[in-house]
């Protein structure tokens, strides 16, 4: 039986209106993503902070929830929910909290920039104890959070949702574990990318029964753009890398048509391959040729994430110490902090 949609009535309780207005059941995946950042740190022998990690638990949990709540507020805002008869609730069209007349509009915004903006307290708190590196991952989010529904981004509307929500969620690995190792490290990056792909995945599923709505609002996300037809293969092929990547302890996959046409698998630690040079050679060149195919233009995409750590290579880089500007034959560090 499909669960009631919340009504004034229902829930009398103010602090039990807002805590379900947050939609805490789907903050679930915040919390793993957080246990996956904690599970590289220690992996990597680092000594786990409990204060620091909890703060951070507790936190991350927060920013999803406000996310979960401006989303709300700006569909209210260009129609998306309201114009919404196909909806599955509770798991797309919204948590209905405004258009039943559980919370206005006005009441809905002001929780929503209260809990962004304890999340920015709490953020500038741990950058101070475990460096500002955080700063730069923590402004991410928030960039990507507001922005994915609130004008003039509008990064949903724009074809950007899903990377936005995969690069979203994978910060929330990578965060965790820079305020245990304090430093910026590949092992988690690559730890969040099966989980990443499948939070993703979940959303894209979602926006189906969302597609009329959306397509009338003007949220051109890629279940609008293509025929549900062609739309349904993204599903899984989203589901087929990310499990792939699993099964491989770590890699690069191409998926076409749900079904990977070529991989390159780096075992060791998720970060090396166990292959002689030839086959690693003829595997890159594979995996390559299947991204062209698939229409990405970038030179070699693989090196755009191994290397992105390596200050010695121009031109911003990330390093244990914070950015970096490669410039010739020198460097220097960017402050993270404008003034």
């Amino acid at each position: 039986m499909q669960p009631a949609e919340p009504t004034l009535a229902a829930l009398p309780n103010a602090v039990q209106r807002y805590f379900l207005a947050t939609r805490p059941a789907f903050l679930s995946v915040t919390l793993f993503g957080s246990l996956i950042g904690l599970g590289t740190a220690h992996a990597s022998d680092v000594a786990i902070a409990w204060p620091t990690a909890l703060v951070t638990l507790v936190f991350a949990l927060l920013a999803h929830a406000g996310v979960n709540v401006l989303n709300d507020y700006y569909d209210a805002l260009n129609g998306t929910d309201e114009m919404n008869t196909e909806r599955v609730f509770p798991y797309t069209g919204g948590s209905r909290f405004i258009q039943n007349g559980v919370l206005t509009l006005a009441q809905t915004a002001r929780f929503g920039v209260a809990l962004f903006a304890a999340v920015m307290l709490a953020g500038i708190w741990l950058a101070a104890v475990s460096g500002r590196g955080l700063l730069v991952i923590g402004l991410a989010g928030l960039v990507i959070g507001w922005g994915y529904s609130a004008a003039p981004l509008r990064l949903n509307s724009r074809g950007a949702g899903e990377l936005c929500v995969m690069a979203g969620f994978a910060l929330i690995v990578i965060g965790t574990d820079y305020v245990q190792r304090h430093a910026f490290a590949l092992m988690p990056i690559i730890a969040s990318v099966s989980y990443a792909l499948l939070v993703t995945n979940v959303l894209y599923m979602n926006q189906f029964p969302d597609r009329k709505a959306d397509a009338a609002a003007g949220k051109h996300h890629w279940v609008v753009r293509l025929a549900p037809e062609q739309a349904r293969w993204g599903y899984v092929m989203l589901a087929v890398a990310a499990n792939a990547i699993v099964d491989m302890g770590g890699g690069f996959v191409a998926v076409r048509e749900g079904k990977v046409v070529a991989s390159f698998p780096t075992p060791l630690n998720g970060l090396v391959s166990d292959r002689s040079f030839e086959e690693a050679r003829s595997s890159i060149q594979d995996l390559i040729s299947a991204w062209r195919a698939l229409g990405c233009s970038l030179k070699s995409p693989q090196t755009s994430l191994e290397f992105v750590t390596l200050v010695t290579i121009p031109r911003l880089k990330i390093s244990t110490k914070g950015l970096a500007v490669v410039e010739g034959d020198a460097y220097r560090f960017v402050d993270t902090v404008v003034v």
